[in-house]
């Protein structure tokens, strides 16, 4: 979503982080690119002009920490007012009311209102715990009842039975009714659409809010539509009252401008972000990370939040037993690109490591994608498990076997093989369980020896954040500079072919050698 954005202040900040000391007709220069960028990333006039202003005022006569360039203090006062402008906090969906919490969905039709709806249940149920009931308002839409209906049984979340000829506020009143009498904890009202705002629908809305008293009432807003969703938001906190806004693709191509503008502009939260298709593809709205994201300095928490939500603990626990002994077969590896896939594949990987932006091309000219992880799969699928476990036994006539089932090259299970020795000499070099040693880290990280897999610190998040080369994942903005890791630095360790990329790179079992 914020690529280009992103690249553009990239090279704004490269020239300005390499002059020793800058001039006020350097930062003005600045200013004006960044004044560029944001307007071609579809950010609000308003909202360019108050951001511009603040980085001015703050950049003029500000005291330059000793240890840092005056460049580099301009990037952070720059990471400093754009967390501001995002809204400083994250804010997470209020649930501090006596249940059962209504929360109100409303939004145009076609924003993805019932998709997230779904998103939203399943989050209450598996995050915290809650016991919810989703309710379809929607009797304009056809088949809208039905849809919820099977996004609810596809995240096994109950949704209200279905009742034909029922107005919207009886559904409403229904839904809460049941929800008293059978004990749910927050009930999700998915409210029809329009293509357009009109006077029906706002009426619409307004009755169900008198009726239904929500807790919550929730905007669901396409980000694809920039400044638009912008005086859509505008025009629902008028007329029902907004508490908080939900932006859905914002994994796509657009220019990002509608997230940076919204808060500004209308004062309402974002809580919400969707970021795919898949039903957990839904993330909390944090300034401070989405800014890390912006400014190319990587979102470490997400990354570590993903691996926590998506790796099975008993199985991170077997593996780092293994790899504390020097040990690291094909099913070991099959088992890692699993992992990696539902992490988000390389492509989710490495958008949240710091300083990657800035070596797109060199990612190109790897030819790495997640189509590689699905083909290197396909071959350790294709072997027996005896073969998996012992891969001396694979010889030229069961190589041509397994490239025949998995539809690859005798020469591609050859590279795949290649690859895996030289990951298990690895293993086995790091010293087979030192606890001291990187391994025997590794292995207490992921539980072995009791606990299981767990949510590290906030203090062992900064210091990795920190190591990484990005700034402290603080939700208050007040640490660090956003100085990305230069990538001549990373090309001096030995791993991923065409980008150097360090411990990743160390275990990366895609492309060739150079």
């Amino acid at each position: 979503m914020f690529e280009s954005l992103s690249d553009k202040l990239s090279g704004v900040f490269d020239r300005l982080t390499r002059r020793g000391s800058l001039t006020e007709a350097d930062v003005n220069e600045a200013l004006r690119e960044i004044r560029r960028a944001l307007l071609e990333a579809d950010v609000a006039l308003d909202v360019v002009r108050s951001f511009i202003d603040k980085v001015r005022d703050r950049a003029v006569g500000a005291n330059v920490i000793k240890s840092v360039s005056p460049g580099q203090m301009v990037v952070k006062i720059v990471n400093d007012v754009l967390i501001e402008t995002l809204g400083q906090t994250a804010e997470p969906i209020d649930l501090a009311a006596r249940p059962p919490v209504a929360i109100m969905m409303v939004g145009l039709q076609g924003a993805g209102k019932t998709t997230t709806t779904a998103k939203i249940g399943k989050r209450l149920k598996e995050r915290h715990g809650k016991r919810v009931l989703m309710a379809s308002l929607d009797v304009k839409r056809p088949a809208a009842q039905e849809q919820l209906a099977v996004l609810g049984r596809q995240v096994e979340v109950d949704t209200l039975p279905i009742v034909p000829n029922q107005t919207p506020v009886q559904i409403a009143r229904r839904a809460m009714e049941t929800a008293r009498i059978e004990g749910y904890d927050a009930v999700l009202l998915d409210t029809a659409g329009r293509t357009h705002i009109d006077e029906p629908l706002m009426q619409e809305m307004a009755d169900i809010k008198s009726y239904a008293s929500p807790h919550e009432i929730l905007l669901v807003a396409d980000a694809l539509t920039g400044q638009d969703a912008v005086n859509l938001a505008r025009n629902f906190d008028e007329r029902v009252g907004v508490t908080g806004i939900v932006l859905t693709r914002m994994d796509g191509d657009g220019r990002g401008g509608a997230a940076l503008s919204m808060r500004f502009v209308t004062g309402k939260p974002i809580k919400l972000i969707g970021v795919g298709e898949k039903m957990d593809a839904l993330d909390e709205f944090s300034p401070a990370r989405i800014a890390n994201r912006i400014l190319g300095m990587g979102d470490i928490v997400a990354l570590v939040e993903k691996a926590a939500a998506a790796i099975d603990a008993e199985q991170a626990r077997k593996a780092a037993e293994r790899i504390a002994k020097g040990k690291f077969d094909l099913q070991d590896l099959c088992d890692q690109l699993a992992q990696m896939e539902k992490i988000g594949g390389i492509g989710g990987i490495m958008g949240l490591l710091p300083g990657v932006a800035k070596m797109k091309d060199q990612i190109a000219k790897a030819n790495l994608d997640d189509g590689m992880i699905k083909r290197q799969r396909a071959i350790i699928l294709s072997m027996t498990p005896k073969e998996r476990r012992n891969p001396d036994l694979l010889k030229a006539s069961r190589k041509k076997r397994i490239a025949a089932g998995s539809g690859a090259k005798v020469e591609e299970v050859n590279r795949l093989l290649k690859q895996h020795r030289q990951m298990a000499d690895l293993m086995k070099s790091f010293g087979a369980g030192k606890r001291g040693g990187l391994m025997g880290k590794a292995a207490q990280m992921m539980g072995l020896g009791g606990g299981g897999m767990e949510m590290p610190s906030e203090e062992e998040l900064k210091k990795l954040q920190e190591k990484l080369g990005g700034a402290p994942p603080d939700a208050g903005g007040g640490g660090g500079l956003p100085a990305a890791p230069p990538a001549d630095l990373l090309a001096k360790k030995p791993g991923l072919p065409g980008l150097g990329g360090g411990m990743l790179g160390g275990l990366n079992p895609f492309g060739k050698k150079k």
